[in-house]
């Protein structure tokens, strides 16, 4: 079934610039600037006011589809541009006390179930990480980035040839940024 003119509507923040050149993205905000290549092929963008306006004409199923996902890029470029995302993660250890630190832009957790070789982290770039006590917390306007990180973070604890269910300690996210509902 194609629809006439599929118009895809989007807020833009006081706080954040939206340019778009071709299929170039580019955000700009308090929390840091943003730029991503999204697939606008057959899109017209318009921007008027704080509104940003994604058309296409004689769209099918595909074109539907793919107008959805990048409005959602956009929205979390948005996002993040304006007030940052967000990852909290927590550590558990029951059986050895475990201690993270931070040295460089190196993440490094020593006497993880009692090894003597301290596990270790190379983060990557645009992404923040600060450590309370038990608590870890990611930081990136790049929600990809500050993902992946907890992710890697999350992948750095991973129990191998061990019974998960007696051995629970590890790096466990707790917290995901907070999602907006459209």
């Amino acid at each position: 079934m194609r629809i006439k003119q599929l118009t895809e509507k989007l807020e833009i923040p006081e706080k954040a610039q939206l340019t778009i050149e071709g299929n170039l993205v580019k955000v700009k905000g308090p929390k840091g600037e943003l730029q991503r290549k999204l697939e606008l092929q057959n899109t017209e963008t318009k921007i008027e006011g704080n509104r940003l306006l994604l058309i296409v004409k004689d769209a099918n199923k595909k074109d539907k589809t793919r107008i959805g996902t990048v409005k959602s890029h956009i929205k979390n470029m948005l996002q993040g541009a304006v007030a940052g995302h967000m990852y909290r993660l927590k550590m558990c250890s029951s059986h050895f006390p475990m201690t993270a630190t931070m040295s460089g832009s190196s993440f490094v957790l020593k006497n993880f179930l009692g090894e003597k070789v301290p596990r270790t982290l190379t983060l990557k770039q645009g992404a923040t990480v600060k450590i309370e006590g038990n608590e870890i917390t990611v930081e990136s306007p790049d929600i990809e980035k500050a993902g992946q990180v907890a992710a890697d973070i999350e992948l750095l604890t991973r129990i191998v040839k061990r019974d998960i269910r007696v051995f629970q300690d590890g790096i466990y996210i707790t917290k995901k940024s907070k999602k907006e509902s459209t």
